[in-house]
């Protein structure tokens, strides 16, 4: 069973153009999880222009599915996972002023740098998960970071998607494949959407987890939340 992480830095980013608490961010995490959501999934950034550090804190008090928190493993975001210990910590190679994560870590060239971090985070109990490309040759240097997980980058899957579905997704079962030979558990995430998520998980059914954040609430304005969440849940069925 392939379980659903609803992102919700969208919904703190609504709250914040007007500066208020509307929408409360903990009330939305404790409705998608009454939902049907299976994780929560968080990326707080430097400079918080969604989800803050306070929020982070907040919803950790109250989520009871997985909560996940991604984000680059500076010193500010290992001392946050330290200290709330999540279910699941995530690591992207974002540099601050990026708008959304657009790519895996090169495994290769950062793997000292990485094999430190998840031995750091691993020490408090988190399970990590390693952003990174649908290229085999990251793969071997991942496991050999110590990571549990690793999350597949999906952008190129989903922007070729309705081009050659096939040839699409080739490259990300293959690679599948060697994480599972590896022993690498196996999460996927960026751009998924109601139309590219089924036949994902067709072609890679032993997929562990999903992080789906943007499309998912843009499709909430038309569906309704509740509605949407078990749209997604059955699109992981199949």
């Amino acid at each position: 069973m392939t379980k659903l992480s609803v992102n919700i830095n969208k919904i703190a980013t609504l709250r914040n153009a007007r500066g208020a608490n509307n929408p409360n961010v903990v009330q939305v995490a404790l409705d998608c999880e009454r939902f049907g959501a299976e994780g929560i999934t968080v990326h707080p950034r430097p400079d918080e222009r969604h989800i803050r550090f306070q929020d982070v804190l907040d919803l950790s008090e109250v989520v009871t599915t997985e909560f996940n928190i991604e984000g680059y493993p500076d010193k500010r975001y290992m001392e946050l996972v330290k200290r709330v210990k999540p279910a699941q910590a995530t690591l992207v190679p974002d540099p601050p002023e990026a708008i959304t994560s657009n790519t895996g870590w090169d495994t290769i060239t950062h793997q000292s740098f990485l094999k430190d971090i998840v031995a750091e985070l691993k020490e408090s109990g988190c399970r990590v998960s390693i952003f990174i490309n649908p290229e085999s040759k990251y793969f071997k240097p991942a496991k050999e970071t110590g990571t549990d997980r690793v999350e597949l980058y999906t952008e190129p899957y989903a922007a070729h998607y309705h081009e050659d579905r096939e040839k699409a997704v080739a490259a990300y079962v293959e690679v599948s494949k060697i994480a599972r030979e590896l022993g690498l558990g196996l999460n996927a995430g960026h751009d998924l959407d109601l139309h590219n998520l089924a036949f994902l998980k067709h072609k890679i059914p032993f997929l562990d987890e999903v992080s789906i954040g943007h499309a998912l609430v843009c499709d909430a304005l038309y569906y309704g939340l509740e509605n949407t969440i078990q749209m997604y849940r059955r699109r992981l069925e199949v």
